[in-house]
């Protein structure tokens, strides 16, 4: 397999295009075979760099495209082993969030996908943040796993596509202070992930009194848990998590000029919480 990736990358743009045309199902099967595969080179210096040439340079069909995109968000991919912690399945499970990240930005533009499957998608990796466990960066010689950040990409490509709902508004916010309390303080860049999702609710002109009631209750849970059960490791790595995701938020509100409603109330928290 590592063979015909490299071969395939090195080809010139016609030679793929003719190889695609004549065995692009059977690249594309064995390529999801090993999209999870704990090799950093094979999954994802080669694997997926494949695939995102490959989509970027329109090089796969329409029924290539949606089929894979289906496929991603079953339980043997999306939600592989989804309540494991840190087991191998994290890169199964945080690269089909990475390739399907992808499919839905290119289809935005393309539209291979219908309506229907379209909205049967979106629904299906709604919860995925919520759901995941592995809080895991780089992990060794197997590489990135980074299964949150590439959850919070999905979920901002979700709420960028034309099929978003706005009654998926309320799982996808719920994903992010899910992650908060995962056990672990994020140091990759996650807090710009979560923002991004509330950027894009925000450009959709979700209610600025919803998302005060969302931050004052994510607040309201680090207040409960103290209250009720003190001040534990998980509480602390909770509360920085938030933290920076707020102040991520205030500055992001503060450069684009947007909801500034919501940039108050993060505000007041902020220096409220910034002071306990």
């Amino acid at each position: 397999m590592k063979t015909t990736l490299i071969n395939l990358l090195n080809m010139n743009l016609e030679g793929r295009q003719q190889y695609v045309a004549e065995h692009g199902d059977e690249l594309l099967h064995n390529m999801l075979l090993h999209i999870g595969i704990p090799e950093n080179e094979l999954r994802d210096q080669l694997n997926y760099r494949l695939f995102i040439e490959l989509l970027s340079q329109n090089q796969l069909t329409v029924e290539q495209m949606n089929n894979t995109a289906k496929t991603l968000v079953e339980n043997d991919y999306l939600y592989s082993s989804i309540h494991e912690k840190e087991s191998d399945h994290v890169f199964t499970r945080s690269f089909s969030a990475l390739w399907l990240t992808g499919l839905l930005h290119a289809d935005r533009q393309l539209h291979f996908l219908n309506e229907k499957d379209a909205s049967a998608i979106l629904n299906a990796s709604a919860s995925y943040l919520s759901k995941e466990k592995d809080v895991r960066g780089f992990v060794g010689e197997k590489g990135w796993a980074l299964a949150i950040a590439h959850g919070a990409d999905l979920a901002t490509a979700i709420v960028s596509h034309p099929a978003f709902e706005i009654r998926l508004s309320p799982i996808l916010l719920q994903g992010i202070k899910d992650s908060f309390w995962k056990g672990s303080v994020f140091i990759n860049d996650e807090d710009e992930r979560f923002v991004a999702i509330v950027e894009q609710l925000i450009n959709h002109d979700f209610p600025e009194e919803v998302l005060i009631e969302w931050i004052e209750q994510v607040f309201d849970k680090l207040q409960f848990y103290v209250m009720q059960v003190g001040y534990t490791p998980q509480y602390f790595a909770a509360r920085t998590n938030t933290l920076n995701f707020m102040k991520t938020l205030y500055f992001t509100l503060k450069f684009s000029k947007k909801a500034p409603e919501v940039m108050g109330i993060v505000s007041l928290m902020l220096g409220k919480w910034m002071k306990q």
